[in-house]
């Protein structure tokens, strides 16, 4: 800015922007593409109010290719009129003032989510420029800003169309006083407004850019929260343009049986309920006096939640709307008034459970959980600007509060619906907690024993003699005459070995129980020694890396499968550390025929394709090879040598790492190839079938 260009009504208008430019971090978190985000997020989160408050149902984002955004929707429009402290229009007051607009007890909005008062003009301060057209009676009016100052951009002197906006056009400041232009006309009754801005790279870091797969997740959460509203984004970043819309009437019931990664063994139960509260807050007198003054506040609760078949915890709180990732005194009092009901009831139902003296932890009750708990009040305190934890104390109170008294109305009903699925929560609760009991036991008892102690690992378990664990392998392998011959390929010092008959249970489909009791499962669980599921100790497993060996068939490969599905389900944490390995026998043995005395060679193969090419290449060499070649359907066909030399010897074998790039992505794969729901799988297989080598199937 030119020094003639800034005159005194500036000082006004920058002295706080200018301390959101010089530390973003305090009103951002960070000038990262996090941060970026979160700018996004505060103008988005102003049109949500809009829509909160029942005015307009559909905002549109859309990302330019230039590198600005723009966020627009059918809300009620900033006020025009002149603001009669600052004598400025409500536009400007809004984008320049810090603490300034419609959420401080005005009775706009009884609970909205941009509730700092800091959001537009933040993102304004840290623009290079910043556009907003509002439509209000009858008209269209419009506003610029450069890096939090108004004035007008010299946006190509007949040049017309969106591609003529930009941040580096000459830009000249209103010196006497601002100017919010009239630029056209709207039908009555239309309004709403428009805000397009450019991040300014002043700021943020070159890397930092808007993330689609960011917004696509929040504008989906935000019409899973807001019942009626329509989302829509529009991508033109890219070579063709990406369009997204989300629009959903169930609300947070729908929204908790979108998020769940598993199977339910609930229905999704909604409680719904409210409290009051009164809190002292500073009210700003009409002599410029803050007065503390003593305030009644309402706080409502809406809670989905339902119990599936795993064991990991799926819960979302919200704050008006607003996502509070970090928790919170609402989110404390969910989890308290759901430990207390529960304690409660399988103490009242202790003997048809079974459960003495033992208590539930959080853990217990957690365990399967998916939850969405939304609570709506007016100027809920944050704790810091980016709204990732809810301070209000009485939160805390009125949340356990709704739900203690919902869900103790559902576990005393007498109508046989509720009877039924409260016993099936008792009898999931209370199965975790048996489960991490009998898992702590088992650590105390599931270390590695040397020579001299005595063991209760599986009989059937041929264990190795090191107890350097980082050197150890367990091999679990496929069948006793497998086993048999893998006894004579092994290093005795660091190579344990467990068969397993045949196909394990499907843990996939299966419960918790089931799976505890399936004695093949269980074995897996016991050698390991770490636990399982969310009591799994990776500290505690008694092998540094887990091989699964099976046939190269069809067969083998569905083993592996099942084998793979329960270390994802059940000892994630063995995958995530790159310690489980399938091993890779080959397919076919070739013998290469030399001539005299010489020995022969043998050259094994891992696939057709390689097969075909070394034979190609032996013709080629004019060298003989014995006719037919064996091929191996199973690991019991090979001599130990054979085996120890392919498979099993560390200088010769190959494995491959199984590895976890994307959890969810995983559980999907998972959930469609081994889950209840046949339907995409039936769709998988006729797709690939084209694809299968029949000769590996055995008929």
């Amino acid at each position: 800015m030119a020094a003639q260009d800034y005159s005194a009504r500036h000082l006004s208008v920058l002295e706080g922007l200018e301390a959101v430019r010089k530390r973003p971090g305090m009103y951002i978190g960070s000038t990262d593409s996090r941060g970026l985000m979160h700018c996004l997020w505060e103008v988005i989160d102003n049109s949500v109010d809009e829509a909160l408050a029942g005015n307009g149902s559909a905002i549109t984002v859309l990302l330019h290719k230039d590198g600005s955004v723009e966020v627009g929707d059918k809300g009620r429009g900033i006020p025009v009129d002149i603001e009669p402290k600052t004598g400025l229009t409500g536009v400007e007051v809004v984008f320049t003032k810090l603490h300034a607009g419609g959420k401080f007890g005005s009775g706009s909005y009884a609970a909205s989510g941009g509730l700092h008062g800091v959001g537009a003009s933040v993102v304004n301060a840290l623009s290079e420029r910043l556009d907003v057209e509002v439509d209000r009676g009858g008209k269209t009016y419009a506003m610029s800003f450069h890096r939090g100052e108004p004035g007008n951009f010299a946006d190509g002197a007949g040049v017309t169309g969106e591609s003529s906006k930009s941040p580096t056009s000459a830009f000249s400041p209103f010196v006497s006083g601002s100017e919010l232009a009239v630029v056209g006309k709207v039908a009555k009754g239309v309004t709403g407004t428009r805000v397009r801005y450019w991040a300014d790279r002043q700021i943020f870091s070159p890397e930092a850019t808007f993330s689609l797969e960011d917004l696509v997740t929040r504008a989906r959460q935000t019409a899973f929260l807001v019942p009626g509203l329509a989302i829509e984004i529009r991508d033109e970043r890219g070579d063709e343009p990406v369009e997204q819309r989300f629009h959903y009437e169930g609300g947070i019931g729908e929204y908790a049986d979108f998020l769940a990664p598993d199977e339910p063994v609930t229905e999704t139960w909604r409680v719904v309920g409210s409290g009051t509260f009164t809190e002292t807050v500073p009210v700003l007198q009409e002599n410029g006096h803050m007065v503390p003054t003593e305030v009644e506040r309402t706080c409502e609760v809406d809670i989905a939640l339902r119990w599936g078949t795993g064991y990991d915890t799926t819960l979302r709180s919200y704050v008006n709307i607003i996502a509070t990732p970090k928790g919170g005194s609402h989110q404390a009092g969910f989890e308290t008034g759901l430990l207390k009901v529960l304690r409660t009831q399988v103490e009242a139902n202790a003997r048809r459970l079974k459960v003495g003296t033992d208590k539930l932890e959080k853990d217990d009750v957690l365990a399967g959980l998916t939850a969405v708990l939304t609570v709506r009040l007016p100027e809920p305190q944050f704790e810091g600007q980016t709204k990732e934890v809810l301070g209000t104390p009485a939160a805390r109170a009125i949340v356990s509060n709704v739900l203690t008294k919902a869900l103790t109305d559902r576990f005393v009903s007498t109508k046989r619906e509720d009877k039924t699925q409260s016993g099936i929560v008792l009898d999931k609760v209370v199965a975790e907690m048996k489960a991490r009991i009998s898992a702590r036991a088992h650590k105390e008892t599931q270390r590695r024993k040397n020579a001299l102690e005595s063991s209760s690992l599986p009989t059937k378990l041929v264990d190795c003699r090191s107890n350097d664990v980082a050197h150890s392998e367990l091999f679990i392998v496929e069948g006793d005459s497998a086993l048999g011959t893998a006894k004579l390929a092994r290093d005795s010092e660091y190579q344990a070995l467990l068969p397993i008959r045949g196909k394990i249970l499907n843990v996939q489909k299966a419960s918790i129980a089931d799976m505890l009791s399936n004695s093949e499962c269980a074995s897996i669980l016991q050698v390991i020694g770490a636990g399982s599921g969310r009591s799994f100790d990776l500290s505690m497993a008694r092998y540094g890396k887990v091989i699964l060996m099976s046939d190269a068939d069809v067969d083998g490969a569905h083993i592996r499968t099942l084998l793979l599905t329960l270390f994802f389900r059940y000892m994630r944490p063995l995958i995530e550390d790159g310690r489980v390995f399938a091993a890779v026998p080959p397919l076919h043995r070739v013998v290469v025929m030399n001539p005299g005395s010489k020995p022969n060679d043998i050259l094994y193969t891992y696939s057709e394709k390689e097969l075909h090419g070394l034979l190609s290449q032996l013709e080629k060499q004019k060298k003989r090879y014995q006719d037919p070649i064996q091929r191996y359907k199973g690991l019991g066909e090979m001599d130990a040598d054979q085996l120890a030399s392919t498979t099993m010897d560390r200088k010769h074998r190959m494995l491959r790492r199984v590895r976890v790039a994307d959890a969810a992505s995983a559980e999907k794969v998972f959930e469609l190839l081994m889950g209840n729901d046949v339907a995409p799988r039936k769709e998988f297989i006729i797709e690939g079938s084209d694809r299968l080598d029949k000769e590996r199937i055995d008929a």
